[in-house]
């Protein structure tokens, strides 16, 4: 018998790329644009002039912003399609 997985287990060397993947799709449908200078860096503007930087290392990411409500709303929205815990600011 053989079995055809549909996703990536956890563990599996493939896991890390799928995980990137569902998460550049993510992100860039909410707006978001990689940098040419590091895929795992994306940004975002908005028309009043504001910014916001997403780091992703892994499955760590830093938010930086100006706008506390924006980076509050985009958290919102990852913690809709994503297990997540805030730390809290950086220290």
């Amino acid at each position: 018998m053989v079995c055809k997985l549909k996703k990536s287990l956890y563990g599996l060397k493939q896991a890390p790329r799928q995980w990137y993947k569902k998460f550049d799709s993510f992100i860039t449908n909410h707006g978001y644009k990689r940098t040419n200078a590091d895929p795992c860096v994306y940004i975002r503007s908005f028309l009043d002039g504001n910014f916001i930087l997403l780091l992703l290392y892994v499955d760590d990411m830093l938010i930086l912003g100006q706008d506390v409500e924006k980076i509050c709303m985009l958290k919102e929205e990852l913690s809709k399609s994503f297990d997540m815990k805030d730390l809290g600011p950086t220290k």
